[in-house]
């Protein structure tokens, strides 16, 4: 069975939604973007043994629809015609899923090479985009009727949740989310995420760092 690597990781700067530096930009343009300069800083990879573009998009909606993975391989100036895209969604755990459908294409000789990617554009979100509203919503999947899970619950509900089934205080919560900003900040004035981000021009000029934590 063949092993299967990662070769190389690059990302553009993690923007703020909607305020933030990269609110202007388009998510299939900038993933090619960032496949290209991927692809440029690894010239020992031949794009020709890319066989597909493999894109987590938690919701593949508006700007992000259209099988925006295939997009971003046309728009690339350097993966041939050739090179297929699909987009995966499983929310939070999309780009970590699409990491595993090219490990496992790998290992069972589908191919070679595989990009595979995670993107979100929440600033080009607009009200044909927003996940479905209360009146759109199936009445067996709202937590009301027996048998059935309520799946529209939110981020913020699924974390109460956590914290009673597994007795998790609001302070160590809290406790756990500074040291987390703590963390991030130090990194990145240490450099450490310096050789993952690629800089990224915007139409107010390039950007090269993360607008948080």
């Amino acid at each position: 069975m063949p092993e299967a690597v990662i070769v190389d990781t690059l990302r553009t700067p993690i923007g703020r939604a909607f305020k933030g530096s990269l609110a202007q930009l388009r998510p299939e343009e900038t993933g090619a973007f960032v496949i290209d300069r991927l692809l440029e800083r690894n010239p020992d990879v031949d794009p020709a043994l890319v066989q597909d573009v493999i894109a987590g998009v938690g919701m593949p909606q508006g700007l992000q629809a259209f099988n925006v993975a295939r997009i971003m391989s046309i728009l690339s100036e350097n993966l041939p015609e050739t090179t297929t895209g699909v987009t995966v969604s499983r929310y939070c755990a999309s780009s970590l899923d699409a990491i595993r459908h090219a490990s496992n294409a790998i290992k069972n000789g589908e191919g070679d090479a595989y990009v595979a990617a995670g993107i979100e554009f929440v600033s080009r979100f607009n009200e044909r985009t927003e996940v479905a509203g209360v009146e759109d919503r199936n009445e067996k999947l709202t937590g009301e009727h027996d048998g059935y899970p309520n799946v529209y619950i939110d981020m913020g509900v699924t974390a109460v949740n956590v914290a009673e089934r597994y007795g998790v205080s609001r302070e160590a919560m809290d406790d756990y989310a500074l040291r987390s900003q703590h963390l991030a900040v130090e990194s990145q004035e240490s450099g450490f995420f310096d050789r993952e981000i690629v800089p990224t021009p915007t139409p107010n000029g390039e950007v090269a760092t993360d607008d948080g934590p």
